[in-house]
C-alpha cells in the first residue's frame, strides 16, 4: 500500500482522491492558519506552481494540534488560504496528525527520518513530507524549513517523474 492508497476527504468534502497524484511527487505539509510559521502559504504556493507543470503537486493537510492555531471550519480555512495567499494548491481535511486519533495518511509518513535524523511524532505546523511517484516517501523536512530551501528544492527536482 503506498500513500497513494490511503483515503482522505478533500477539505471542500468528498474524497481528495490521493490516486489521482499517482506518477507525480507529492509534498505533503500539515497546515495552520494562525501560526508564526503560516506566511509558508506563500512559498508553498509558488513552489507549486513552478513546479506543477514538472509534476509536483502540493497537498495542505490542516491541523489544529498545536497551540489550536488551526480552529476554523472547513469553509474559513479555504476562505483565509484563498484570500491571504492566492492558494490554489489541494487542502485536505482537518485531521489529526498525532496521538491515537492520529490520520492514516500520516500513520505512512511519521516513520521517515528527517535530515537530523527525527522519526516519529509531527513536531509542530509545517513539517514536510515529500512523496516520490511511486508513492514512498522520500524525504520528511521540519517545519521550519522553507519551501524554498535548497535542500527541500533539491529533494524535490531529485524526485519529479522524467
Amino acid at each position: 500500500m503506498s500513500v497513494f492508497d490511503i483515503e482522505i476527504d478533500a477539505l471542500s468534502g468528498g474524497p481528495a482522491d490521493l490516486a489521482r497524484y499517482r506518477g507525480r511527487a507529492l509534498l505533503v505539509v500539515n497546515v495552520a492558519s494562525r501560526c508564526g510559521l503560516t506566511p509558508q502559504y506563500a512559498l508553498l504556493q509558488a513552489l507549486a506552481e513552478e513546479y506543477a507543470d514538472r509534476g509536483l503537486t502540493v497537498l495542505g493537510v490542516p491541523c489544529n494540534q498545536f497551540g489550536g492555531q488551526e480552529p476554523g471550519t472547513a469553509d474559513e480555512i479555504s476562505d483565509f488560504c484563498q484570500v491571504n495567499y492566492g492558494v490554489t494548491f489541494p487542502l485536505t481535511e482537518k485531521v489529526d496528525v498525532n496521538g491515537p486519533d492520529r490520520h492514516p495518511l500520516y500513520t505512512a509518513l511519521v516513520s521517515t527520518p528527517d535530515a537530523d535524523g527525527h522519526t516519529g511524532d509531527i513536531r509542530w505546523n509545517f513539517e514536510k513530507f515529500l512523496v516520490a511517484p511511486d508513492g514512498t516517501v522520500a524525504a520528511r523536512f521540519a517545519p521550519t524549513v522553507a519551501p524554498d530551501d535548497p535542500q527541500l528544492r533539491a529533494a524535490v527536482e531529485k524526485v519529479l517523474p522524467a
